[in-house]
């Protein structure tokens, strides 16, 4: 049974309904028809507070988009899913605010992945290239480092509002970079809350359940400020997995991830070699079918394939037993090596404005 749960770790969290009942989460309405295939798929599945921020969305008033990546190694698919879903409240009106964290990346990850700051800025502007090429514009990015005075000293006054015995509560250890690394993760969700920035309105992050405690403290605190605060809200996906059981996709450990970055050639090897939910032999799988919960190539068209219609007639042939695994994963091939070959090329063309964005 989950005790707890682990932001930094891998593993991936499956017993859902336990988290919601352990940690009050609620489970993201299914009468909510938002024009995403994230939510037609049961991939967004809960939430806190997110119907203010549904408000702000029917209503066509503003609301602040805030989300991020640790500037600690490359762009994965599973970083893929949170960018999609910030492009998708991009696009409702937000004020949006994409958090490149070199400072969180430095103080959170082992000196053997992130040893100095240069390393972590490196890795920045890998980053920065990336969403760009995903679609962001540069007035969407912002890079902790090179953040306003404001920011540091709204990180600093949050500093004061957590004592160690709460933090060892929620996350089960004290570690003294991941303390730091947490006030300036508090300080990316609610500064633009101040009056220096957009002022008091609802907000939304995106993030997995494994993120959970982070946004548990930053509600907790966002009620004991001198400030006028809205309550931060946060909206729920699911973990895409790794290419084997039991993991979530990591840029710690390679083999678990299909990279933005990854040599074309690489990457279908590594769908080739997914696990897959296709019968033993061909005979068998033709006769009972493939099994659609537990194979990966599937679960990652899931994730990314934007043709709903499409991918349940695919799903369909699978389970019935009429499309192989083989085939499956060729077509998996055939739309994400385009889609890898083209995002690679415009990554290319980002970089100078990625090194702007992260050095000035």
């Amino acid at each position: 049974m989950l005790k707890e749960i682990d932001p930094w770790g891998q593993l991936k969290v499956t017993d859902y309904e336990h988290v919601f009942r352990k940690f009050g989460l609620k489970h993201f309405p299914k009468n909510i028809k938002l024009d995403h295939y994230l939510f037609e798929r049961n991939i967004i599945v809960g939430h806190r507070d997110f119907d203010k921020v549904l408000k702000r969305i029917e209503s066509k008033k503003s609301f602040v988009n805030i989300t991020g990546i640790a500037a600690s190694g490359p762009y994965h698919l599973g970083h893929k899913v949170d960018l999609d879903l910030f492009k998708f409240f991009k696009k409702k009106g937000a004020k949006n605010y994409f958090a490149v964290s070199d400072l969180d990346a430095f103080l959170s990850r082992p000196d053997n992945k992130i040893p100095d700051l240069k390393t972590a800025k490196r890795w920045a502007v890998k980053n920065v290239a990336d969403a760009l090429a995903l679609g962001l514009s540069k007035n969407d990015i912002y890079v902790q480092s090179r953040k306003e005075n404001r920011y540091y000293e709204f990180a600093f006054e949050l500093s004061k509002k957590i004592t160690k015995n709460t933090f060892e509560a929620v996350y089960g250890h004290v570690d003294l970079g991941k303390i730091g690394a947490n006030f300036l993760q508090y300080a990316d969700i609610m500064h633009p809350q101040l009056d220096e920035f957009e002022g008091s309105m609802p907000s939304v992050t995106g993030i997995g359940i494994d993120q959970d405690p982070h946004a548990r403290l930053t509600r907790d605190i966002s009620k004991r400020l001198p400030y006028k605060i809205e309550t931060p809200s946060f909206i729920y996906f699911k973990h895409q997995s790794g290419l084997q059981p039991g993991a979530k996709m990591s840029a710690s450990h390679p083999e678990t991830a299909i990279f933005l970055s990854d040599d074309l050639k690489d990457a279908e090897k590594k769908i080739n070699r997914a696990f897959s939910g296709g019968a033993p032999t061909l005979e068998e799988h033709r006769k009972k079918g493939g099994n659609l919960e537990i194979d990966l190539v599937y679960e990652m068209l899931k994730f990314h394939y934007p043709n709903t219609k499409e991918l349940e007639k695919i799903g369909k042939e699978f389970s019935s037993g009429s499309l192989m695994a083989s085939e499956l994963k060729q077509f998996a091939i055939g739309f994400f090596i385009p889609f890898l070959k083209e995002h690679q090329k415009k990554v290319k063309s980002n970089l100078k404005a990625a090194e702007k964005i992260v050095y000035g």
